[in-house]
């Protein structure tokens, strides 16, 4: 079957003779016939076969087919000469979220949001293209009128990555729930919010407990050069330690006005695989509002300890900001987990004067999740620290959404087949999209870790002003695909 595989992938052009297969140290391990390759060692995919055919070399053989892999990665390794298992419960076992067996099922149509270089994540989408993505050519050739988002016909481009995944000679399909991680070889875990018993089990074995959630209660994230600070202002309480916190200040009129609009704001909808309990371990803000006119007061908005240095008096009210990455360009709303539907969060939350014209990179939310402490266990090509045959990809490693879940099994499977072909990583910057999600996921200064999607924040400003958001985003998007172009990839 491997010869199979193998001559079909050399007939349509997807490897050639003379590429170079590197020995794993699980193929160097294989019993049986073989030719004793070391771990590492590397020989021409022509010998490899040779020595397949005459000696039925054992090692050779699974050096050249040893792989588990998501959609996205792969393919990459595919593209690349390696062959992949490629292991996927459906449709033996679905959850709640799925509807058909196919690969790629999207909730809806524009899941792929905007396609527009002024939004990181039409940046990430177009070096996604550039770099020969699968999920986005199936993406673009399935497209549908949606404006300026990448919309799709769902059906159509499920089938189609269905379809290029089954019929490519160097990927083999296995359906069936997955319950356990290879000890030896390299395994890429591609999995999402809803990641079966089975296989949670198994990863929290892995990585212990204390790393796995699965329970995500997630404050807003907003920009920090989008906050007025005319209506704020740098200080700790009581002036204890340093001043670490962007203090919001409210006066009794505007209080009022945000108390009324957030306890009279629309909910999200609780999805049919989620119930009312998941919110009892840690009350969303507007919740703990109607509970008492001044209940935020005594809470998250206290404002014992502040003074305004506008007044020198203590204010009102007290919304608190703190620091989400060492480089300060995001900041955390304390306290403010919240279940209200995303465009209820910015009209509610932006009447908090110095939150007016905030830029929101993640927005709340309150529902049943599986992620990993990623910047406690991952480093920037999503390999799991002190054994990195074991790579994580999708949601699980905390990127938020269906471009950012296909960026981290791309940049897992570039890393893996390089690192099987004898070859340096791809170090993505992170002035590029794949970079910066990269780098935030693994950084390890980041304290209480929580999913996010791409967004500019997290990639390094320019050296100078440009006038107008739009304007300055664009050109962080030209400035990200110059170096990506840069790149052997």
């Amino acid at each position: 079957m491997t010869l199979l595989l193998v001559m079909e992938a050399l007939d349509n052009g997807s490897i050639g003779w003379d590429d170079t297969v590197t020995t794993s140290a699980a193929a160097a391990a294989k019993g049986g016939s073989q030719i004793y390759l070391e771990e590492n060692e590397q020989l021409p995919l022509r010998e490899m076969l040779k020595s397949v055919v005459v000696s039925s070399a054992n090692d050779c053989a699974c050096a050249l087919a040893e792989h588990v892999a998501g959609s996205e990665a792969a393919w990459q390794l595919a593209r690349r000469g390696i062959p992949v298992v490629l292991r996927e419960m459906k449709p033996q076992r679905m959850t709640p979220a799925h509807h058909t067996p196919y690969f790629g099922e999207l909730v809806c149509s524009n899941s792929l949001r905007s396609d527009q270089l002024e939004n990181a994540v039409g940046l990430l989408k177009e070096e996604l293209r550039r770099c020969g993505s699968l999920i986005l050519a199936c993406a673009d050739e399935h497209r549908v009128e949606g404006g300026g988002a990448l919309a799709v016909d769902r059906e159509g481009f499920s089938r189609e990555v269905t379809e290029r995944i089954r019929t490519h000679p160097l990927i083999t399909v296995e359906e069936g729930e997955v319950s356990s991680i290879p000890e030896k070889g390299d395994a890429i875990v591609a999995s999402g919010p809803l990641t079966s018993d089975a296989l949670a089990g198994e990863i929290q074995r892995l990585v212990h407990a204390d790393y796995l959630s699965f329970f995500d209660a997630a404050a807003p994230l907003v920009t920090f050069e989008s906050l007025d600070m005319e209506h704020a202002w740098f200080a700790s309480r009581y002036d204890k330690g340093t001043a670490d916190y962007v203090n919001c200040a409210l006066s009794e009129e505007e209080y009022a006005a945000f108390w009324e609009a957030l306890t009279t704001a629309r909910a999200a909808e609780v999805h049919g695989f989620e119930d009312q309990n998941v919110f009892e371990g840690c009350m969303p803000v507007e919740v703990m509002a109607r509970r008492g006119r001044d209940t935020l007061r005594y809470g998250p908005l206290k404002p014992k300890g502040l003074r305004d240095p506008r007044t020198g008096l203590t204010p009102y009210a007290v919304v608190q900001l703190r620091k989400d990455n060492a480089q300060g360009s995001i900041y955390n709303l304390v306290g403010f987990q919240t279940h209200l539907a995303w465009p209820e969060q910015k009209r509610v939350f932006s009447m908090i004067p110095a939150l007016k014209n905030a830029e929101f990179v993640r927005y709340g939310v309150m529902h049943r999740n599986t992620y990993l402490d990623s910047p406690r266990l991952l480093d920037r090509y999503y390999r799991l620290r002190g054994r990195e045959n074991v790579m994580f990809a999708g949601q699980i490693t905390g990127v938020e959404g269906y471009v950012e879940s296909t960026a981290s099994g791309f940049v897992a499977a570039v890393e893996l087949a390089r690192r099987l072909l004898g070859q340096r990583p791809v170090d993505f910057p992170q002035e590029t999209a794949l970079g910066a999600l990269a780098l935030y996921v693994s950084n390890e200064t980041v304290g209480a870790f929580q999913p996010m999607n791409v967004n500019f924040g997290i990639i390094p400003p320019l050296d100078h002003r440009v006038k107008g958001k739009r304007n300055k985003n664009a050109e962080l998007s030209r400035r990200a695909l110059d170096i990506l172009g840069t790149l052997e990839i």
